[in-house]
């Protein structure tokens, strides 16, 4: 992608502006939800439940999802989204400040905001590209910061301001993520109205959800694109599932510790989302893709090497500098070269495929704990990592990227349903 001199619109000051300070509200919500169900319950089950809880709109509904938006005013899902959110966050509020908070009150919370978060963040998607007019440069800018600032938000200040406010009451962080959510559906509503993509013949939801997810089947490059987060998910979650017990029996580290590796994580994601633009222009979009994917795997094997905590916090903190750059540069291909009328079923397919992934890893990483070693776990997820990397290194190469650029220049208004047919499966 080559580098553009225009500026950023001055609605995305507006849109970062809403999705920086939601991202704050979902970070303290993170830190307290599980915080407020150890004090109802000390039943690993129960605890899971409200964690799991979350993740199961995208699991159940993410193509259904993505099919809604692309039928409905982006903009406008997007501030119902979060308003809704904000009012939900009130039932729980309430019912900790009478003391009648409950296990199934906490995860029915969690469902409904992982529902919202759904849509909103379909349509931020598909919104995004048409607010910068497709330009490939501009996403990459705007995926950017967009990424920099969820992750110093939610990654950062969210999760120690969640546990302070949590010490004023049990009702005050979900008070302060209502809050949040508020203020995001106001600037999001004053956001500048784009134009909607043309509208589909009159179809079942069910036959639209199922054209966006062949959409991304039957395209090489939106499939690598698409395969690199879901197996990413499973080596991801199965290191997440015994860092914590790696750095305590292998590494040494206290509570302490164990927080400082998980910042320095953050803080290589930072660096990767501020990089990645850099990392485009010079390598090419796709080379760049397959670089970061190749040193997430590296990095991970350093870690499961790492003799000392130290080791461990650098190989963790190039293993999120990687995945920054990758979580800037994949979507930001995806909106430059997806159709208007496909963007939001093309985008939660992608998403669904990740979290439907997720589980899978996690169960992975205990089965490998218990059955072998606790390193065993992190040597499969590098294993599984440069294996993945190697798979779709010609699936996101240099030159399918640029003939799928090439194509979606050629078919000028990309919000046309007419205007643009996938890229073949051997186009390159």
């Amino acid at each position: 992608m080559t580098s553009d001199v225009r500026t950023l619109p001055t609605g995305f000051g507006r849109l970062w502006t809403a999705q920086t300070v939601s991202s704050l509200g979902d970070g303290v919500t993170h830190a307290a939800l599980p915080l407020l169900a150890l004090v109802l319950t000390r039943d690993p089950m129960a605890l899971a439940v409200v964690t799991a809880a979350g993740t199961l709109p995208w699991l159940l509904f993410g193509v259904l999802g993505g099919a809604l938006v692309d039928r409905w005013d982006r903009r406008r899902t997007m501030w119902i989204a979060d308003a809704a959110r904000a009012v939900l966050l009130a039932v729980p509020a309430a019912a900790a400040a009478l003391d009648v908070l409950s296990i199934p009150l906490l995860a029915a919370v969690a469902f409904l905001l992982g529902l919202g978060g759904l849509f909103f963040d379909t349509a931020a998607t598909a919104y995004l590209p048409d607010l910068l007019g497709r330009d490939p440069a501009l996403l990459e800018r705007a995926n950017s910061r967009l990424r920099g600032a969820q992750t110093a938000a939610s990654g950062f200040a969210g999760p120690p301001a969640g546990s302070a406010l949590l010490a004023l009451g049990r009702s005050v962080p979900l008070l302060a993520d209502a809050v949040s959510f508020a203020l995001s559906a106001l600037l999001v509503r004053s956001l500048p109205a784009v134009p909607r993509p043309v509208p589909q013949a009159r179809e079942s939801l069910l036959r639209q959800a199922r054209a966006g997810a062949s959409y991304v089947f039957r395209d090489r490059l939106l499939l690598g694109l698409a395969l690199r987060p879901a197996v990413g998910n499973i080596a991801f979650c199965a290191v997440e599932t015994v860092l914590a017990l790696f750095a305590h029996d292998r590494l040494g580290t206290g509570t302490l510790g164990f927080g400082l590796l998980l910042t320095a994580e953050a803080t290589g994601g930072l660096l990767g989302a501020g990089i990645a633009s850099f990392l485009g222009r010079r390598l090419g979009t796709g080379a760049a893709l397959t670089c970061t994917a190749a040193v997430e795997g590296l990095a991970v094997l350093g870690l499961a090497v790492a003799p000392d905590p130290y080791a461990a916090g650098l190989a963790l903190a190039v293993c999120g500098a990687a995945m920054g750059a990758t979580m800037v540069l994949g979507p930001s291909l995806r909106q430059a070269v997806v159709p208007a009328h496909l963007m939001g079923r093309v985008a939660s397919t992608s998403r669904m495929l990740g979290m439907c992934a997720a589980p899978f890893g996690a169960f992975l990483g205990g089965w490998l704990a218990t059955a072998y070693d606790v390193r065993a776990p992190l040597h499969a997820a590098a294993g599984l990592l440069l294996v993945m990397t190697a798979v779709t290194a010609t699936m996101t190469g240099n030159r399918r990227v640029e003939a799928a650029l090439r194509a979606a220049t050629q078919a000028g208004d990309p919000a046309r349903p007419e205007s643009r047919e996938p890229v073949q499966l051997g186009a390159v």
